[in-house]
């Protein structure tokens, strides 16, 4: 069953929810950290969603 958490080492940039979001959907994490940047700096999308999300999603080594 696939769980929903943030990525450690390579895969983590900042905190870890663009890979971890990327690993559960199964895609680039490329791809999606482009996303959150096309979604913050024009579309409005809050920078406080990525904290939020930061804060409530678990770290990968705590779910192994």
């Amino acid at each position: 069953m696939k769980k929903l958490c943030r990525t450690e080492g390579r895969d983590a940039m900042i905190c870890g929810v663009c890979g971890g979001i990327a690993r559960y959907f199964g895609v680039d994490p490329t791809i999606v950290r482009l996303a959150t940047v096309l979604l913050v700096v024009p579309c409005g999308m809050s920078m406080w969603v990525y904290i939020i999300a930061a804060l409530i999603m678990p770290k990968e080594s705590a779910l192994y």
